[in-house]
């Protein structure tokens, strides 16, 4: 069976590890009902809406 003759140092360890380990903005997309940023195929938090259609009823906030 191979051994590695050398220690693999934590630098060439870390540039390994470095390529999958990324962190990644959300994909954000306009709401088709009200325009508000959206995760894609999720329900709209700002309006209920998912594909063109309500989904939940959103409650609307009243200032006092």
């Amino acid at each position: 069976m191979a051994v590695p003759k050398r220690r693999t140092s934590a630098s060439k360890r870390d540039m390994r590890r470095a390529a999958n380990e990324k962190i990644v903005a959300p994909n954000v997309i306009p709401c088709a009902n009200c325009g508000e940023p959206a995760l894609p195929h999720r329900v709209c938090p700002s309006c209920g809406h998912y594909k063109g259609r309500e989904v939940t009823k959103m409650v609307e906030e009243t200032e006092e």
